[in-house]
């Protein structure tokens, strides 16, 4: 994997990490690098708040991934803590270098150290590649996920 820091996003990481947002057929459609004041306002939000990691993965003083980790305490599950992954992305020319399992294990690592019992992720219906890329690291297609856009 060579040298490979994963570390807090910060704002001047917030155009590669849109970039990476922005390259591919859904995120095309929804994300917008040419204005990225509402993404710097985000990261802001996200770093104030304990419960949050965005993090990128920087290969010789390039971000070539993302991800960002919630931990949400709750009641059900006897008071269980679980985490959720979103927003993961690779940059394309990262892909098949064995980034995504090492940001996935990561992710899987804070997630213990914070003493949570579940991690949970969703990914769109149409991105199967990532589907088996996620069972083959031990999650389980186990729900049906539901959205309302507001």
């Amino acid at each position: 994997m060579g040298d490979l820091e994963i570390r807090a996003a910060v704002a001047e990481d917030v155009p590669a990490i849109v970039g990476m947002l922005a390259n591919d057929p859904l995120g095309a459609r929804r994300e917008s690098p040419d204005d990225l004041a509402p993404y710097v306002s985000a990261l802001e939000r996200i770093s104030a708040d304990p419960n949050q990691r965005l993090v990128v993965a920087v290969r010789e003083g390039r971000v070539v991934g993302t991800l960002q980790l919630t931990i949400v305490p709750g009641l059900s599950r006897r008071g269980a803590t679980r985490s959720i992954i979103e927003g993961v992305r690779v940059h394309a020319d990262e892909r098949g270098s064995g980034l995504g399992t090492r940001f996935i294990e990561w992710a899987i690592e804070e997630s213990r150290r914070e003493n949570c019992r579940l991690v949970q992720l969703t990914s769109d219906s149409t991105r199967t590649d990532a589907h088996r890329f996620y069972e083959r690291l031990g999650f389980e297609a186990s729900h049906v996920g539901f959205k309302l856009q507001l």
